[in-house]
């Protein structure tokens, strides 16, 4: 009899949570009081080799309990509280006995994949600045390997894109979980800033293989009636991973070391890459999903909505762009702790969660995406505007508040307005330039306002000001062509 999925989840929760008292009640302080260097580093990768299992645990149970998202994100948070996992054990006793298990959902898998890219993104930002000082790199270096990957990334979309609508998707998405897995790898081998240069700008090509293909196989087993719902928790994930990835790598590389992290998130990559080839190569769209595929909206790729959907996707990401760059360069000149940026994108990121999962993401299939794209593009907009005025941690944490319901309208639209406006056999090369936008408009918004001779409030007010406009436009050219259907 094979064991349950949740008593496997408390086994590894269990060591886990004795790795992390290891660490914090006797390594830690035999480092600072005993001067007993090793004893942090033993006992930091036993722990980080124990957490990877973990995490492993979690996502199995996640695809093969019936149960719903809360579990997963409870096990997580657990991770990171002493004697959190003893707590959660208790629970999972009982849950053991009430909840089945199911087959594997591919549908879980994939957004588990889409999980696990944006992971490794976010994973990224506390620790590669540096870590790139730490090999040598200087001011110049540092940012321009940070912008480096993106830029690979682009590329990597691109061609992942016009792949997948001739290999089908299945293809991609096992060439990016692996050549990302093993690019995560090499930054133990990363002495100098040469070798950094060379290392980010294949992990950067490699990733971007990823995200499009694992969209394109979400959007083309996906009914027309449910793709905004699902579009929602797939932004859930995506949401996760921007709370979690920084978390963990910011805690772990303090613990153990950078190319340690990058270890971690390889082996999660592997992991996948083996329910991947087990689980998604024999699937196939059923002759139902395919008749209920949406027919686009015009004959090309470029039509009306694809380019609002682009548009979309580039103005969210320079949004998120000016907010990494000016949002702790204002926390500072209030005066306030540098660790106030990073709960306040916490804030935000919480907030677009919650509507993803909630009930709230049902609006999706019920309201035009054009509206609620204009409605998330207006209210980021106006975020935008708002963090300009804001001195108090009060009002930054309720305009990063509302910034985050912009999010959780804004993401799910642009995906639903872009699957509505193609057909399947152009979606895998839609979703490779719609990912393209993305990664060009995080680097435009940081470098954009780096360029432009405008203090942090100028530039809120200018970014403010950018997407105010866009959403006018989209809400106009909605209101025209229903003047026009009349």
């Amino acid at each position: 009899m094979r064991a349950h999925p949740i008593h496997l989840l408390r086994i590894t929760g269990i060591l886990d949570g004795i790795s992390l008292i290891v660490l914090l009640g006797i390594a830690m302080p035999l480092k600072y009081m005993a001067e007993i260097e090793e004893a942090v580093t033993i006992a930091g990768s036993i722990h980080g080799g124990i957490f990877c299992l973990y995490a492993a645990s979690i996502l199995y149970a996640a695809i093969r309990v019936k149960w719903n998202l809360l579990w997963p994100a409870a096990a997580v948070i657990a991770a990171f509280i002493p004697f959190g996992n003893f707590v959660l054990d208790r629970q999972l006793k009982k849950a053991q006995a009430k909840y089945g298990v199911r087959p594997i959902n591919i549908t879980v898998l994939v957004y588990s994949i889409v999980f696990f890219s944006f992971f490794d993104l976010f994973a990224q930002l506390p620790v590669m600045s540096t870590f790139a000082t730490s090999v040598g790199a200087s001011a110049f270096i540092v940012g321009f390997v940070i912008g480096l990957y993106s830029l690979a990334n682009t590329l990597g979309n691109i061609l992942s894109g016009i792949m997948t609508d001739k290999i089908g998707p299945f293809k991609l998405l096992m060439a990016g979980l692996l050549l990302s897995s093993g690019a995560l790898l090499l930054y133990h081998f990363v002495d100098q800033p040469v070798l950094l240069i060379i290392v980010r700008i294949v992990h950067g090509f490699v990733a971007g293989l990823i995200v499009p293909a694992a969209f394109t196989f979400s959007a083309n087993t996906t009914v027309h009636n449910e793709q905004g719902k699902k579009v929602a928790f797939t932004g859930t994930f995506v949401g996760l991973a921007a709370i979690i990835g920084p978390a963990f790598s910011g805690i772990m590389a303090s613990r153990t070391s950078v190319p340690f992290v990058f270890t971690c998130v390889a082996a999660l990559g592997l992991l996948l890459s083996v329910l991947s080839a087990i689980f998604l190569r024999k699937y196939k769209i059923s002759k139902k999903e395919k008749d209920d595929a949406p027919a686009p909206s015009a004959g090309s790729l470029f039509n009306a909505g694809v380019i609002k959907a682009y548009g979309g996707a580039f103005f969210l990401m320079f949004s998120q762009g000016v907010i990494a760059y000016l949002l702790p360069l204002h926390v500072q000149s209030l005066g306030y702790d540098s660790r106030l940026s990073g709960t306040l994108m916490s804030t935000f990121g919480i907030i677009a969660v919650l509507l993803f999962v909630l009930p709230t993401n049902r609006i999706f299939d019920r309201v035009a995406p054009s509206r609620t794209m204009a409605v998330g593009m207006g209210l980021m907009g106006a975020s935008q505007l708002l963090i300009s005025q804001s001195g108090t941690t009060l009002t930054l944490y309720l305009v990063l508040g509302l910034y985050g319901v912009g999010f959780a309208l804004l993401f799910p639209s642009i995906n639903t307005m872009l699957i509505q406006a193609t057909p399947a056999e152009l979606r895998g090369k839609a979703y490779g330039y719609f990912y393209a936008f993305f990664s060009l408009g995080v680097v435009a918004g940081s470098s954009v306002l780096g360029w432009l001779p405008f203090d942090t409030i100028e530039g809120f007010m200018f970014t403010g000001i950018i997407l105010l406009l866009f959403a006018v436009v989209v809400a106009f050219d909605k209101q025209r062509k229903q003047v026009l259907s009349h």
